[in-house]
Order: structure tokens, then sequence, then C-alpha cells
């Protein structure tokens, strides 16, 4: 009976994804019967995603918390071994009911981590959002089973099993999203049975008397504390590795173009990044300034403020660069932008198609971001209008520490929501008459669902998030393609890293279902698994 109500759950939930044609949730199936907590932050990412009123969010949470307290204590009461004596099951539906809802809450936060990661496209969001969820699964896991669950250390093996079973949906998420739809309802009863193993073991595990370090000591609290307090240095840690911020002098700035170069270059740099004024080693290169040109059309100083901008306003301020670079060196121009930046160009691109650029490098661009959607904090009502407020909480505790003030609202993130039909689907894709080439980390493999993510050449190498621009062997490949050579490399652990982490992600929110996107305009590729699809 536990193996097949393990096995069940997941069929039904991949039939459902192969009837509505959702590729881009394809290895999420297994989840539905994982062993707590992750079942419930399956849930949890869900709700974050596909909900429009507050009240209706708060229902949806108590009702889908108790429906998954039911379901463990079920999982619990049939895995429980014969050697201990097992509670009623009374006691044992109404401890599960009530973690469950403790448990959401706890999780709530993270959830929403992944929410931001589902509208920036920006791995270290997702990243961030599971290390909190692998620490706390052994501690969790004991919740709804052993009385004395928030004091102590769990045991060493019961750390083995939570971690295995992360393992276990990683890698089952990773293969269901390498089969076609339909194969995976059985695929996913597989891994379900598997789950129902995992159940077997980790509840014997925790329900077997041994030995408990620290057993006064209420550790799980305390950690829960302390993840809470160490959400101010989230977001500082990962600006500072992801690149692009002040003092940005990448090689194409400090050093002379060679003569095989036909173009002006536009520097444009990231998220947060400022310029003082600097001019470039070259006369033909300049940076861009995200708050426009002087009188004498040299690029003006700017603050990290000023990049918050929204994207079709810096496009629209890049637009009067590259006239003016044009008409001041009679040369093609050819656009090398930054993470922010290289969607700065790909925004330019799109609304100015005909121009004098001819050549666009972006670097780390984002990956199919606006794949969520919360409205702006003075309306009450559409999808996804609780996540944005969690992360306006969130965001709150980031700035106290962060000192570039970042916030869920703010121009540049709007730009990518309102937008998102056109991000999802063409950042990655061609533009007659212009070369391009993107250059992709390695860690932004995470960030791209399964499927089709580029129709452009791409050179792939092992990086974080903005860490390729400042390298030399990199730099020696931007004068390459700029002297007018083919500059190319896909790795093919690139598409291994995508499928492994596609079971992580939130559900992207269908492009139909949102007025603000005008359905219709675009194909969506959570559906059909391809983009540059023909509007």
């Amino acid at each position: 009976m536990l193996l097949a109500l393990a096995a069940v759950l997941p069929a039904v939930e991949a039939t459902i994804f192969a009837v509505l044609g959702f590729q881009a949730v394809r290895g999420l199936a297994p989840q539905v019967t994982a062993v707590w907590p992750y079942g419930t932050y399956h849930e949890l990412r869900w709700l974050f995603v596909y909900h429009r009123t507050i009240p209706g969010f708060l229902l949806a949470f108590v009702g889908i918390s108790a429906l998954r307290g039911v379901l463990t204590a079920a999982f619990a009461s049939l895995a429980w071994p014969t050697t201990v004596p097992r509670p009623s099951w009374r006691w044992l539906l109404r401890r599960n009911i009530w973690i469950a809802i403790l448990t959401a809450l706890i999780l709530s936060p993270w959830a929403a981590l992944s929410m931001a990661f589902a509208t920036t496209g920006l791995s270290w969001y997702l990243i961030a959002s599971l290390l909190p969820l692998l620490v706390l699964a052994p501690f969790l896991l004991r919740a709804g089973v052993v009385a004395g669950w928030w004091r102590g250390l769990p045991r060493i093996r019961l750390v083995g099993w939570a971690w295995l079973n992360f393992a276990v949906l990683t890698g089952a998420g990773a293969l269901l999203a390498l089969v076609p739809l339909w194969w995976g309802v059985p695929l996913a009863a597989l891994c379900g049975v598997v789950n129902g193993l995992l159940w077997r073991q980790s509840v014997a595990v925790a329900v077997t008397p041994g030995r408990t370090r620290w057993r006064l000591v209420p550790v799980t609290p305390l950690l829960i504390v302390l993840l809470v307090l160490m959400f101010p240095a989230i977001q500082p840690l990962a600006g500072n590795l992801q690149g692009g911020r002040a003092g940005w002098r990448p090689p194409i700035v400090t050093e002379p173009l060679p003569d095989s170069v036909p173009y002006a270059v536009i520097a444009l740099a990231g998220h947060d990044s400022e310029y003082d004024g600097e001019p470039a080693a070259d006369p033909r290169v300049e940076r861009f300034s995200y708050r426009g040109l002087d009188e004498q059309d040299r690029p003006l100083p700017y603050t990290a403020v000023d990049t918050h901008r929204s994207l079709g306003n810096s496009a629209a301020t890049l637009a009067e660069q590259v006239e003016a670079l044009h008409q001041r060196t009679n040369r093609p121009v050819a656009l090398l932008g930054h993470s922010e930046g290289a969607m700065v160009a790909r925004t330019y691109l799109e609304n100015w198609p005909s121009t004098e650029v001819e050549a666009v490098l972006l670097f780390s661009p984002l990956v199919m971001p606006g794949r969520a959607y919360y409205p702006p904090a003075e309306i009450t009502r559409g999808w996804g209008v609780m996540a944005g407020w969690q992360l306006r909480v969130l965001q709150t505790f980031w700035n106290i520490t962060d000192e570039s003030d970042e916030e869920p609202d703010q121009e540049f993130i709007r730009s990518l929501l309102a937008d998102a039909p056109f991000y999802r689907n063409r950042t990655l894709c061609p533009v007659p008459g212009v070369r391009m080439v993107a250059f992709l980390p390695t860690v932004t493999a995470l960030e791209a669902p399964p499927g089709e993510y580029h129709r452009i050449p791409v050179y792939e190498l092992p990086a974080l998030h903005g860490g390729l621009i400042d390298r030399a062997d990199v730099a020696d490949l931007v004068l390459d393609f700029l002297s007018g050579e083919s500059v190319q490399r896909s790795q093919v652990q690139y598409e291994v890293l995508q499928r492994f982490g596609a079971p992580w992600q939130p559900p992207p929110l269908a492009l139909v279902i949102n007025p603000v996107w005008k359905a219709g305009r675009e194909a969506d590729p959570a559906f059909t698994g391809r983009i540059c699809e023909a509007r």
C-alpha cells in the first residue's frame, strides 16, 4: 500500500502535465510523494505562482497544507516499522496537519526566493532558495513522527536519507525532462516507488530509539532563526560574486582595439554598476551611460541607481548614443552588453531593428526571465500578488546590508515582468542583419528550463554569472568576433546541468492566462519547448 500510494500520485500529476502539454514542469511530478519537507516545497512553488488574491492565497495555503498533513500521516503510518509501537491514527493525523502548516510557514520565504529567480532568471536566487531546504530537511523530517523533534541533532543516518531523497528527486526530474511527456507517466510512477522506499527507511531511522546529541537544546528553532538572520547577507554576497558592479572596466574598455576591428563599440555594464566618466583607452570605444549624453555627446557619469530604469527607457538612451557614436566615428557600431546591459542591447535590437548596429555580444544575459508575475504594490489583485508582498518583505531584510536599495517594484524589474513574453521567447533569437553571439557561464544552465534556449551562436564556459567578461581568454574571443571570425562553443555538460536544475525551478505562469501579457501574441516556451516561434 505504501509503494502504491507513493507511485499513483506522481503518475497522476505527470498525466495532467502530459494532457496539458506542460513541458517546463515535467521534472516536478516525483516531488508530490517525496519525503518531508520536499513535498511541501513542491506545493508552495505552485501556490506562489498560481494565485490571484491574498484571501485566496491564504485559504489555499491552509487547505493545501492540511492535505499535505493527511498525506504525510498516511505515509508515516504505512512506513512505520513493526519493531516500534505505532501511535494512533488520530495522533498522527493531528500532528502531521499542524506540522504541515508550520513547515509551510518555515519554507515560505525560500519559496518566495524562488519566485525572485522566476522573475529575473538569476541562478543565485535558485541556489539560495535550495540551500536552506537542504539544511532544514533532516530536522523537519522528524517533525511528523517524533514528539520532541525540535530538540537535539538528527542522527547522521537521517541526514543521509533526507539528502538522498533530494538527490533522487534531482536525478528523477532530470530524467523526466529528457523523455517525452507521456513516457513520463510510468517513469514518475517508478520514481514514486523509490519515494515509498525512502519513506520506509526515513521513518524507521526517525522513530527507532537511540542516542540523540544535544537532546535538551532547541536546535531546530535556533537553526530557523539563524537562517532568517542570514537573509540580509544573501543579496550583497551574490552581488559581489556576479560582477558588473562599481569599477567595471573590462579589457574592451582598458585596451586599444586592433586595426582588424571595423566597428565602433559601446560597452554596456550590468545592474548596479557605476561610471565615473573616464573615457576608454581607444577612442572608438565608449561606455554606455544609463543617464545619457552631455552637450558634447559624451557619456555622462552615472550611479548604481541609474541602472534601475526600465529596459525600454535604457534602450531609448542607447539609441541616442548609437547614433552619436556612429556620426562621430563614421563606423558601424557593435554592442557589448553584460547582464542587464545585455538585456538593454537586446531590447534595443527589438525596438530599433534597422540601425547602425551590425554586431552584438551578450555576456551573461538573463535566460528566460519573466516566468512568474506579481502586480505592482498598489494593485491588490493579480497573479502572484501575495508572492510580491513576500518579496517586498524579504527585500526589506536585504536592504539592511545592501547599499543599492533594491526593491521588487523598481522599473527594471517591472519592465521584465511587463514584457515577459518577449524576454522568455526572444532574448537569444537572431536579428536580421546583425551578427550575434552570447557568452554563457555554466551556472546559467540552472536558469534555463528544459527545451530550446538559444538560436544564436553561444560560447559556454565554466563560470559564475558575470564571471567571463574580465577573463583574458574571453577578451581574445571578443576581438576575434569583432574582427569577423566565427565564435561558438556548446558544451555537453551545459544541457546536463540544465536538466538537473529543472526539478527545483518554480512552475512558469502560462502566458495565455495573464491579461497583462496580451495573450496570444507570443507562443509559450513552457508548453512548446521552443523559442523564437512566429508571433
